[in-house]
């Protein structure tokens, strides 16, 4: 049913998020894998004035798609 299937589509995403979040890399063969990605600090600027900005080192959600599905999308 909706109500089963949206249950086990929230408990794939709570599992990734989980794993990403403790540095784990989560890999769905032939789909792609899910990794964190550390960007480095850097200088920006603010797009209103103009003037550069510091923006800090964050992880960020990183996802590589597998090659069966790169193969399907491209024929």
């Amino acid at each position: 049913t909706k109500k089963e299937t949206e249950t086990i589509v929230n408990t794939i995403f709570d599992n990734i998020t989980d794993a990403l979040s403790k540095g784990d890399k989560v890999e769905l063969r032939g789909f792609g894998s899910f990794r964190i990605r550390h960007r480095n600090s850097r200088k920006g600027r603010n797009p209103k004035t103009g003037s550069s900005v510091d923006v800090p080192q964050k992880r960020v959600p990183f996802f590589k798609v597998g090659k069966r599905l790169r193969e399907l999308v491209n024929g």
